[in-house]
């Protein structure tokens, strides 16, 4: 089986819509679309991936569904949903219909609130996921790992990942502080963590692989190489370094594990976490 890059987009650029992606940004202020990805993947050996949401709408909902129906290598989507709407079950009903949905995110690092996974009425929200088996992406800061802990904790049997290994401060070198925190939330056997977006908390114009490796020798020794999975963060890596560059830092760095670790990095755990076809 070829692999899966676990964490990509797709959008046409709004500079509205897409307000995040600043004048520093310039180089993903355009549309990206399937049949731009869709040539890198088969030169690295990818025959899938999983397409997240980037806005908070049921607009980019259908955008992102309709994408994934008529490419067959979207395995996958990670839509977005109100998890404070009164008829949450009612919604997350309506989304057993579309078989690419595994799961969901919301844009916890943007939140003025830093703990507002522990507002109740977004728990209830989170807690009526596992009736319909989706999953749930933690998209987050290191300043909200604390919080995202007790978040965690309340919910043992909801299948979680950390997207973009909670973004450390790689550019400034700060790891430990964020080290304790992701061991901690590493102790639950619920939660896996995505490999992915690393370049782009790194000094954009003047990494090195050895940048990298602190910060996956903690997620490894963490998680172990059964609760990781690969994803590029394509096109926000455009930002700092290529879709070769963003693979070749982490097959430079998972050369050396065995081939059943490689192939449950590269495709295996994201195939079970979200159970893809």
């Amino acid at each position: 089986m070829g692999g899966i890059d676990a964490h990509h987009h797709f959008w046409k650029f709004d500079p509205v819509t897409h307000s995040w992606i600043d004048e520093s940004m310039q180089a993903i202020q355009r549309d990206f679309m399937p049949e731009d990805i869709a040539p890198m993947l088969k030169v690295q050996g990818l025959e899938g991936t999983v397409l997240v949401q980037v806005n908070q709408s049921s607009a980019e909902n259908e955008f992102q569904l309709n994408l994934a129906e008529k490419n067959d290598f979207v395995k996958g989507v990670v839509a977005w949903v109100d998890f404070q709407a009164d008829n949450i079950d009612e919604q997350l009903s309506n989304f057993t219909s579309f078989e690419k949905v595994k799961g969901f995110r919301h844009i916890l690092q943007g939140e003025p609130q830093r703990n507002y996974m522990l507002r109740p009425d977004f728990m209830r929200g989170i807690a009526a996921l596992h009736t319909f088996g989706y999953t749930y992406d933690i998209l987050i800061f290191p300043d909200q790992l604390e919080f995202t802990r007790s978040f965690i904790n309340a919910f043992p049997y909801q299948p979680f990942v950390i997207d973009h290994l909670a973004k450390p401060y790689i550019r400034d070198r700060k790891i430990d502080a964020w080290k304790k925190d992701m061991k901690a939330i590493a102790q639950f056997d619920n939660v896996l963590c995505k490999v992915s977006g690393m370049v782009t908390e790194a000094d954009w114009n003047n990494w090195k692989h050895d940048d990298f490796r602190p910060y996956l020798d903690v997620v490894v020794e963490a998680f172990g190489p059964e609760r990781l999975m690969f994803g590029s963060d394509w096109p926000v890596c455009l930002v700092a370094a290529t879709y070769a560059e963003v693979i070749s830092i982490v097959k430079e760095y998972f050369s050396s594990f065995t081939a059943a670790e490689q192939e449950a990095f590269w495709g295996g755990n994201a195939r079970k976490f979200y159970k893809l076809k």
